[in-house]
């Protein structure tokens, strides 16, 4: 059975917990309140070898690459089982270790698991086509397993988001080696536990932890990794492709955003002020797909900005653990301070404070990393705060004056990964969804994403698609077979006369 209550977490590698190989670890810090949880194992290189050698035997030879579909199917139901068993206990976990509010990790990790429950459907659903070849040659497909895979996972969706990458990676037959970010790994650990107690083959599914500096950049250059699969930054993004682009090794990139809301003067400001509040300050703002630009039509923008202010003023800062708060604390008090001079960057381009803007006045918040939710309005779309993905709870407003300005500056950014529309112009919903650069568009609500439904960017915000089938092509290889079936040899040179 995993351990919730011990304050030092092990690496996961070959079914084993063991400590990294140098005996050192580093400190996990509950960012809500300045405690210290737990040392955590902190990998050396060596480690990372090991950990990817287990993979490759796994895969390679043994248990993985010789378990069945049907196998597969079984035990990440039996995975799932044990992560629906223990959700209170992981959701208290990881909202100690991210400082997010529970009731907002507990819907996380239920996403996850649900995630994981689709693709364990999916591992014996994996099928290949017949093809049209000319007479006497026939052709089929299928899909195989990469190999090895390293799945590198951030820390604003920790067990989420290992999960997302799990489910397609195990589904379709690849062994992993996951590395959480330094800030969230302990979720990541208790679920390689749990797997091994579901009764994965050794070597499946493997955990190593440290900094991303150390061992991240190591990992995804390794040679024995077969692919990558990166979620955080376009910056480290861009890291990870120098490490794979030497030897061509596959690759997918779930990056940022800096997605605009959309809300056009017939909205009903009674779904669309809360929908917008929602999808920028759901987990503090710290969300790839948040929508942080929220463009809204000149008619109603001062009715939208007062609702939207009243609306955020409204929300519950406080601690992550109270299941009433809604807003939890920053990953960390520098993260905070990158976030604050944001802030101030913005008033200083001209933009004007509607909401927030500082931090809590509670002095049981002052040692955690707390910030109200703030709303720049009067933004225009070259500042600074309404290009850069700020990655906190920032909204920036935006006027703008009919449906081809909005397209326009939606899509005048680096990124497009989500996008949200609000109106009840049928007509128009469907005609501004086609022309906006993005890889998720939502229609008159603010969620993204659901078991099945794909999601991932245009643009600057990545490459590949999660969470639906498709992103079991992006863990498997098509191989095409071509079949001479005629009824004389072949003799392509004419050599037998």
């Amino acid at each position: 059975m995993a351990d919730f209550d011990r304050t030092a977490y092990p690496l996961v590698i070959n079914n084993e917990s063991r400590p990294a190989s140098t005996g050192e670890t580093f400190a996990s810090v509950n960012p809500a309140t300045g405690e210290h949880l737990a040392d955590i194992a902190s990998a050396a290189p060596s480690d990372v070898d090991a950990a990817v050698a287990a993979a490759r035997a796994s895969f390679d030879g043994g248990g993985w690459a010789r378990t069945n579909p049907q196998k597969r199917t079984r035990l990440l139901f039996k995975l799932a089982d044990l992560l629906w068993a223990n959700l209170d206990a992981l959701a208290r976990l990881e909202a100690r270790e991210i400082g997010k509010a529970i009731s907002s990790v507990k819907a996380e990790i239920m996403q996850g698991a649900s995630e994981l429950e689709f693709f364990a459907g999916a591992a014996t659903k994996i099928r290949g086509e017949t093809n049209a070849a000319p007479h006497g040659f026939v052709n089929y497909t299928h899909r195989e397993a990469i190999g090895v895979c390293a799945l590198i996972v951030p820390w604003n969706y920790p067990l989420m988001t290992t999960l997302r990458k799990l489910g397609p990676a195990l589904a379709a037959g690849n062994t992993v080696v996951i590395k959480p970010a330094s800030q969230s790994a302990m979720s990541a650990i208790v679920m390689a536990e749990l797997a091994v107690e579901a009764g994965f083959p050794p070597g499946t599914i493997n955990v190593i932890t440290g900094a991303g500096s150390a061992i991240g950049g190591y990992l995804a250059a390794h040679p024995g990794v077969d692919k990558v699969s990166f979620t955080g930054s376009t910056e480290v993004g861009r890291h990870i492709l120098d490490a794979v682009r030497h030897d061509f090794r596959r690759v997918s990139l779930e990056l940022g955003g800096k997605s605009p809301a959309l809300v056009f003067a017939d909205a009903d400001l009674d779904a669309a002020v809360p929908g917008a509040v929602w999808s920028i300050f759901y987990s503090a703002g710290q969300s790839c797909e948040a929508r942080s630009r929220i463009l809204v039509e000149r008619p109603i923008y001062d009715d939208f900005v007062s609702r939207f202010a009243e609306q955020t003023a409204r929300l519950r800062v406080g601690d992550p653990l109270n299941p009433k708060t809604q807003v939890g604390a920053l990953i960390s008090v520098a993260h905070r301070a990158s976030v604050e001079a944001y802030v101030a960057d913005g008033l200083a381009e001209g933009a004007t404070l509607a909401v927030g803007g500082k931090r809590p006045d509670d002095p049981g918040l002052a040692s955690g990393a707390f910030l109200m939710p703030t709303a720049l309005a009067d933004c225009s779309n070259g500042m600074r705060v309404a290009r850069e993905e700020i990655f906190g709870p920032v909204a920036c407003i935006l006027p703008f004056e009919g449906e081809k300005e909005a397209i326009a500056v939606a899509n005048d950014s680096i990124y497009g990964l989500a996008a949200s529309l609000w109106t009840t112009d049928v007509a128009r919903a469907h005609r501004v969804a086609g022309a906006i650069k993005s890889g998720v568009v939502t229609i008159n609500q603010p969620f993204t994403v659901f078991p099945g439904t794909p999601f991932g960017g245009f643009k600057q915000s990545g490459w590949g698609r999660e969470v639906s089938l498709d992103a079991l092509d992006d863990f498997t290889e098509l191989k095409s077979v071509l079949v001479y079936a005629g009824a004389r040899p072949m003799d392509p040179f004419g050599l037998n006369g």
